[in-house]
């Protein structure tokens, strides 16, 4: 008995869905028994189906109606599942318990609500500090850190709090706050933020912003407002409840008056409970999410897909969604007759062979990748924080980085020099600096590179009637390079958290739909607000992913056009549906008053119906858009 009972507590603690779909089961195959009368027993096999299905809706709908006097189609089909019984009808009882019940099931997959991940963002939170005080260097907790104090930050150390650097010079990784994954020089001056972590030389900061005020902090408030201010979806029998329950009653109270015969009220009842109508929705964004998988969406709420039908605008990060998000060398440059291409870009593969640096890492990999060889290993080598790196090879000295550390060895470009380098900078590139021996040499290029499949998928939102809006944290000039090949005409560049937030509610403001599309921890706050949000599943961060409503698991952002118009088909396939239901409704109505219908032949009309509906939904699974990428 101990272990029959230990079996029945380990069922009740299994999943709810796991449940619901066992008791559907069980309640499907009693009444096929019912139905065909397979076994002779002393009673009828459908009240198994109206025992596992019936008494839960019956029990909602008192308990909605006491509470909170809520009337939803629950009230109905309790109604008709009392009056079947009633009158002896078990059969239609249990079938319209078991199709509503089938409904609420694939309802409850559809719109279950995925976690926010803000954990997970928490645990970005810097929980020590190094704080400096009378000289000496002390591990704190981070909470405790106050204003004005002295902070040292080592290399590989998350900055605990936001502040002034103070001494030092570094690169620090800034892609929590603004998606970009290419390390900012930091010197004296310096703003830093809580949560960027430190790359390479080690540094003092003065705090400014603490606690609650810091930045990593107000992420994570922003990322929990936004979700707040998502509603769920409500089914539209629901909706209709009360409409549906006056208008029954009356047909039902009516026909009973002036035919004085019970089984046509009672038919009335079944015939007017909503199974089609339940089914509608759901059945359609099931088949559509099937849809979406194949094609590489995973969505994560079943409502998205709703929501995505009225998008009018669809905002973009650009790293790592638009881009490829890995730096390229776009173009090398020689500034001395007795250096070639080949030579320029050798010196500075290998300055950079032995860096640690992610530009300097790019420019060896697209070395190894364009000249098919390895560059040659530095007999010295240097690196310095927030300038670049120094090397000797050969007895050569070359230096490669930036303007600063040109400065700092007294290397100085012409006018001229400095303008080609200029040419590349206004189109969002980074420039490396050269130099041989004391003398400027040339320079090399890298710059973000457009997905292959962006153009093209841009152009087919165009043709849906759908805007493209950048929102990026990279530079303007970077920006607007980008969305001037891309054809995208809103562009809002050097964007931090808030700031794509703030973009977010001012379109819905104005009343606008809009789905974002992003990759990092920055754009969490804006995925979780927009009306839809999808991650880039295979780039994206963690809690990007748990902050959207779809993920692209493979980042084929091409499949993007394929998804808004599947979103817009599948709302016609719900309007479809419904005004099936309705007019099978009203005709079956219609003919339970004259007598024609009675309760199992009602029921069995709520089958047929609820099959076309399904049928018809399940047309999505393999429906493809007409529109060409």
């Amino acid at each position: 008995m101990k272990i029959f009972m230990k079996k029945v507590e380990t069922f009740l603690n299994v999943g709810g869905t796991v449940k619901e779909i066992i008791l559907l089961a069980i309640s499907g195959i009693s009444l096929l028994l019912s139905i065909f009368h397979i076994f002779d027993l002393s009673f009828d096999l459908a009240w198994i189906a109206i025992i596992l299905c019936g008494i839960p809706i019956i029990l909602e709908a008192v308990i909605g109606l006491v509470t909170e006097f809520d009337i939803k189609a629950d009230v109905l089909v309790s109604m008709a599942l009392i009056a079947a019984v009633f009158i002896g009808e078990d059969f239609a009882a249990g079938e319209v318990a078991f199709i509503m019940q089938l409904g609420a099931l694939l309802e409850d997959i559809t719109v279950e609500r995925a976690r926010a991940g803000i954990e997970k963002l928490v645990h970005l939170t810097p929980q020590t500090a190094r704080v400096i005080k009378n000289g000496s260097e002390k591990i704190i907790s981070a909470q405790q850190v106050a204003v004005d104090d002295i902070l040292r930050v080592l290399p590989g150390e998350t900055i605990p709090v936001d502040g002034i650097v103070l001494s030092g010079k570094t690169s620090v990784n800034e892609a929590v706050m603004t998606g970009e994954s290419l390390p900012v020089d930091k010197s004296e001056g310096d703003e830093v933020s809580s949560g960027t972590v430190n790359q390479f030389g080690p540094f003092e900061m003065k705090a400014v912003k603490v606690g609650e005020d810091s930045s990593i902090q107000r992420m994570i408030r922003l990322v929990q407002s936004a979700d707040a201010g998502k509603a769920e979806i409500v089914g539209i029998a629901d909706r209709w409840a009360t409409w549906i329950v006056v208008v029954a009653l009356a047909a039902a109270g009516f026909t009973w008056l002036v035919s004085e015969e019970l089984i046509r009220a009672v038919t009335i009842l079944v015939v007017f409970c909503p199974c089609a109508l339940v089914l509608a929705t759901p059945t359609a964004i099931m088949a559509a999410i099937g849809n979406a998988t194949k094609h590489g969406f995973l969505v994560r709420e079943g409502d998205a897909l709703e929501r995505l039908a009225s998008v009018s605008e669809v905002t973009f990060d650009k790293t790592g969604t638009l881009t490829y998000g890995t730096p390229e060398v776009t173009a090398v440059r020689s500034f001395l007759s007795q250096y070639s291409y080949e030579d320029i870009y050798g010196f500075c593969a290998s300055a950079e062979k032995l860096s640690e640096h992610p530009l300097g890492k790019a420019v060896v990999r697209c070395y190894i990748n364009e000249m098919g060889k390895v560059p040659e290993q530095p007999d010295e080598f240097r690196m310095i924080p927030g300038r670049g790196v120094s090397c000797v090879i050969k007895g050569k000295k070359l230096l490669a980085g930036n303007e600063a550390m040109m400065k700092d060895n007294n290397i100085l470009f012409s006018k001229v020099q400095k303008a080609a380098v200029n040419m590349f900078s206004n189109r969002g590139c980074t420039s490396i600096y050269v130099a041989s021996d004391g003398e400027p040499a040339g320079y090399l290029a890298l710059s973000d590179t457009v997905r292959s499949e962006s153009p093209d998928m841009i152009k087919s939102l165009i043709s849906l009637k759908i805007r493209p809006v950048l929102l990026t944290g990279d530079h303007k000039s970077a920006a607007v390079s980008i969305a001037e090949r891309l054809n995208i005409k809103e562009v809002y560049a050097e964007c931090f958290p808030e700031d794509k937030l703030g973009m977010i509610e001012q379109y819905q403001e104005q009343g606008k739909k809009i789905c974002m599309i992003g990759d990092g921890i920055n754009d969490a706050p804006a995925l979780k607000k927009a009306d839809v949000g999808i991650a880039m599943g295979e780039v994206g961060s963690d809690i990007a992913v748990d902050a959207a409503d779809i993920v692209l698991i493979d980042d084929e952002i091409k499949e993007l056009p394929h998804l808004l118009a599947l979103s817009k088909r599948m709302m016609a396939t719900i309007k479809c549906n419904m005004s099936f239901s309705m007019i099978l409704n009203f005709i079956a109505v219609i003919l339970a008053i004259t007598g024609i219908l009675t309760p199992v032949i009602g029921a069995l009309v709520h089958n047929a119906g609820s099959i076309i509906v399904i049928v018809n939904s399940a047309i999505l699974l393999n429906w493809r858009s007409k529109i060409k990428v």
